[in-house]
C-alpha cells in the first residue's frame, strides 16, 4: 500500500506561513519533516535553507542527511553525517525520519526501538496518538521583570492597567468590577522586543512563561492540531499563574477568509473556544505578538479574547542607551559616550542595535589582527558600524502606512498613526 502523503492543506498553510516569515528555522524544519517521506528533494532544499541560518542546527543536519540519502545524493549525505559527528551527535538511521517538536528522550527511545527485533520495535515505538509523560512544551521561570525593560513607557502603562494593577489590588478590582478576562496583543515592527516584554510581564506577575509558535501546534494528523492546542491550554491552567504567549499570532490566527483549507480554520476555532473559557482560565494570562495585526482574524480581537492592542515601537533614546550598554557589557570598550551614540541611532530596532555592536566588535577584531594587539572597541568602530547599519523597520512602516490610514476601524491604529505623523512617515 503506497505511503499516504501529508495533508495538502497543512502543507499549504505551513508554506504560506514560511513565505511570511522565511527566517523561521523551526517552521522550515517542521515543513521539511512533513515533506521528507514523499518529497525528499524539496525537503532537502528546506533543510539546506535552515542550515544557512543555523549551520550547527542538529535537527537540520539530521534531516538533511536523511533527505540527501533518500534523493540518491550519498556523498552529500555523508558530508552532513560528518558534520553531525563533529558536533558530537550521531545521525539517526536513514529510514527513521526525525520528529520535530518531540523531546530528545522520545527520539532516543525511537532509535533504541529501531535497533531491536521487528515485533519488539512495533511495541516500543510511540504512536503519534500517545500522550508523552512530560509534554514537549515547558513552562519556564522568566527571571526578569519590567524594570529590565528600557523605555516602552506607554506599553508598560497599558500592561499595568490590563493585568498588573488589578491583580495586585483585589479590593480595587472588585470596587470597579474589573475583569481579568481577555488578552493583550503586542504588535509592531520586528526586532523591537515584543517577546522580551512578554517575559518581563510573566516575571512581574511571578508567573511561569509558556511560548507557543505555529510549529508547536500544527500537526500532520487530522484533529491533532486542535488536541495539541487544547493540551497547551490545559498545561497552562495546571501551571497557573502562567503567561501563555503566542508568538507570531498572525501565522496561527490568520484571517479565515484567506485560508484555502480546513486545517487552519479548525485551529482558529479551537483557539477561540479556549479563549472563551469553556474551561476555566483563572490565573492564565494570554498574550500574543505579531508583526502583521491586519492579518489576524477579527474574531480573535473581540472582547474577552485579544481585545487589547499595544504598539511596541523602535526603542527611544533612553531605551537605545540601555540596549547598547547591554550588548557591549562583556566586550572591551574604550571611553565612549553611549548617550550620544543612542541619540544618533534613531529608528534602529533592538535587533539592529545588537547587530551594530556586533559589527563594531568585528572592526576591532580586524584591527587587532592587523596590529597583532588586542585593543578596545572605540568611538570610530561604533561610528563606522552605525553608518553601516540601516533601520530594518522601514519596510514594516511602509506596509503599515496603508493599513493605518485606510483600515483603522474603531481607532485600532491611532497610536501608530500618531507615531508616524510625528516622525513624518506618512
Amino acid at each position: 500500500m503506497p505511503e499516504q502523503g501529508p495533508d495538502p492543506a497543512l502543507i499549504a498553510a505551513l508554506s504560506e506561513a514560511l513565505e511570511r516569515d522565511p527566517g523561521s528555522v523551526p517552521l522550515r524544519l517542521h515543513l521539511a519533516a512533513l515533506l521528507l517521506p514523499t518529497d525528499a528533494s524539496t525537503a532537502l532544499e528546506h533543510y539546506a535553507a535552515a542550515l544557512e541560518g543555523e549551520p550547527a542546527n542538529v535537527d537540520a543536519l539530521r534531516g538533511a542527511a536523511q533527505a540527501a540519502a533518500a534523493s540518491g545524493l550519498e556523498q552529500r549525505a555523508e558530508g552532513y553525517r560528518r558534520l553531525l559527528q563533529a558536533l558530537g551527535e550521531a545521525a539517526q538511521p536513514k529510514d527513521l525520519p526525525a520528529s520535530p517538536g518531540r523531546p530528545a528522550n522520545e527520539a532516543g527511545d525511537a532509535r533504541e526501538a529501531h535497533s531491536g527485533p521487528a515485533e519488539e520495535r512495533r511495541e516500543r515505538v510511540p504512536s503519534h496518538r500517545e500522550q508523552p509523560a512530560t509534554p514537549w512544551w515547558e513552562a519556564v521561570e522568566p527571571g526578569l521583570t519590567l524594570s529590565a525593560v528600557g523605555g516602552m513607557e506607554e506599553v508598560k502603562r497599558k500592561i499595568n492597567l490590563a493585568f498588573l494593577a488589578p491583580l495586585r489590588s483585589p479590593a480595587l478590582r472588585e470596587a470597579y468590577g474589573k475583569s481579568l478576562r481577555g488578552g493583550l496583543l503586542l504588535y509592531g515592527p520586528p526586532g523591537c522586543g515584543k517577546t522580551f516584554l512578554a517575559r518581563a510581564v510573566a516575571g512581574e506577575l511571578g508567573a511561569r512563561f509558556l511560548v507557543i509558535g505555529l510549529q508547536d501546534v500544527l500537526d500532520l494528523w487530522l484533529g491533532e492540531s486542535e488536541r495539541r492546542l487544547h493540551d497547551i491550554f490545559e498545561s497552562a491552567r495546571r501551571h497557573a499563574p502562567c503567561v501563555l504567549f503566542f508568538d507570531e499570532l498572525d501565522a496561527m490566527g490568520q484571517k479565515r477568509s484567506q485560508l484555502r483549507g480546513s486545517a487552519g480554520r479548525n485551529v482558529i476555532n479551537q483557539l477561540l473556544a479556549e479563549l472563551d473559557g469553556f474551561s476555566p482560565n483563572q490565573g492564565v494570562f494570554v498574550m500574543g505578538a505579531t508583526n502583521h495585526p491586519w492579518d489576524v482574524d477579527v474574531a480573535l480581537l473581540r472582547p474577552g479574547r485579544f481585545d487589547r492592542l499595544a504598539l511596541v515601537l523602535p526603542p527611544d533614546t533612553a531605551a537605545r542607551e540601555v540596549i547598547l550598554a547591554y550588548h557591549l557589557r562583556d566586550r572591551p570598550l574604550a571611553q565612549v559616550d553611549l548617550r550620544a551614540l543612542a541619540r544618533a541611532t534613531e529608528g534602529l530596532s533592538g535587533a539592529d542595535l545588537a547587530r551594530l555592536c556586533e559589527a563594531a566588535a568585528e572592526l576591532a577584531i580586524e584591527r587587532a589582527l592587523a596590529t597583532d594587539k588586542v585593543g578596545p572597541i572605540d568611538v570610530d568602530d561604533l561610528e563606522q558600524a552605525r553608518l553601516q547599519t540601516r533601520p530594518s523597520t522601514r519596510g514594516w512602516f511602509e506596509t503599515a502606512r496603508n493599513f493605518a490610514l485606510f483600515a483603522n476601524q474603531g481607532g485600532l491604529y491611532d497610536d501608530l498613526l500618531a507615531y508616524m505623523r510625528e516622525r513624518r512617515l506618512l
